[in-house]
């Protein structure tokens, strides 16, 4: 498995390379806006590279894994193909969300899906129908949360890095060689990217790499439900889905959709106090959600779920009044 590790994170690194050098040729640029930290013109694009590394080698050592997760990996190339496309042609919201959704149904052909939230206050809860629906609104969430928070050089790779290890430090424990296997795969592959991506960064993921890690992440949460509660989850991936929840809450409360784009994420507001250094942002960011993944880490099935979930309403609610306050002391609207 190592060997299969090393393969991923050089021929990551190689086709990244390649992807930076064509990118322009191809139309995959990105053109700074008002809301970017970059003032030139950068490639985007290296989700090609993290798909096609891991593909190939997965083909090539593993085949058997491929086939036995067959319709897994066919939703991950939808993910893919339509990160890929909205990379070159900007797709509209709800494409998206009808692809993560279509994914998300095929995953259900492989058990992945969310049957049961566990005990809440002495209640075992069971979704039967709602099931499915379930599942597609979490993954879609997911899938775009971190898609959101790829704002700064390194910021969504660090950050799924962080995530991707507690799958596999899950996958490991319990001896599961999808989650061992998947996330170890990735981990070697941004690690790899991030030689690129690293402040100031050469070249962008694009939403065919983040998109393609909010849905992997996804996935591995689904398989890890056999281990871990659902509660536990909201703690592994906790800084994207807090970003999320904030902003939409924000924009929300200001009357606008919650599709409009604003200056106003977490990973903004703390470019601003670490008085604009994006290195110490990503890095304080890094470990904000390394304490959260560790915590995640220490809840158990048998805990009460119920009061687990207000513990973390908590802290939607301390977030979003201390993002308030930086907001109005940077003077942003939002």
């Amino acid at each position: 498995m190592l060997f299969m590790f090393l393969s991923v994170f050089l021929l990551t690194f190689l086709f990244v390379y390649f992807v930076r050098t064509y990118a322009p040729k191809w139309g995959l640029i990105d053109i700074p806006n008002q809301r970017s930290i970059h003032h030139t013109s950068t490639p985007r694009g290296a989700g090609v590279a993290f798909y096609l590394a891991i593909m190939f080698v997965l083909f090539l050592f593993k085949f058997d894994f491929l086939l036995h997760y067959g319709w897994t990996f066919i939703a991950l190339s939808f993910i893919f193909l339509i990160g890929l496309v909205d990379d070159f042609y900007n797709t509209f919201p709800r494409t998206k969300f009808i692809v993560i959704a279509i994914s998300t149904l095929l995953l259900s052909f492989d058990e992945g899906m969310i049957t049961q939230l566990h005990t809440f206050f002495g209640f075992d809860i069971y979704l039967f129908y709602f099931a499915l629906p379930f599942t597609i609104f979490v993954v879609s969430g997911f899938t775009n949360a971190l898609n959101l928070i790829d704002g700064l050089d390194g910021l969504a790779a660090t950050i799924s890095l962080i995530i991707l290890s507690t799958f596999f430090y899950l996958g490991y424990c319990y001896d599961d060689p999808f989650m061992l296997l998947l996330s170890g795969m990735f981990i070697a592959s941004l690690l790899a990217f991030l030689f690129y991506n690293w402040h100031p960064a050469s070249i962008f993921m694009g939403d065919s790499g983040s998109l393609l890690l909010g849905f992997v992440i996804s996935v591995l949460s689904i398989k890890s439900l056999a281990y871990i509660p659902p509660i536990s989850i909201l703690f592994l991936g906790a800084l994207p889905i807090l970003d999320t929840l904030v902003v939409m809450i924000r924009r929300k409360k200001a009357g606008r959709s919650f599709f409009s784009a604003d200056p106003c994420h977490i990973h903004h507001l703390f470019k601003d106090f670490f008085k604009g250094s994006v290195p110490k942002t990503v890095l304080f960011l890094g470990i904000i959600q390394l304490i959260y993944a560790f915590v995640g880490l220490q809840l158990t099935i048998e805990m009460e779920q119920g009061w687990i979930l207000i513990f973390f309403i908590f802290n939607i609610v301390a977030c979003y009044r201390l993002l308030d306050v930086m907001i109005k002391k940077q003077k942003r609207v939002c």
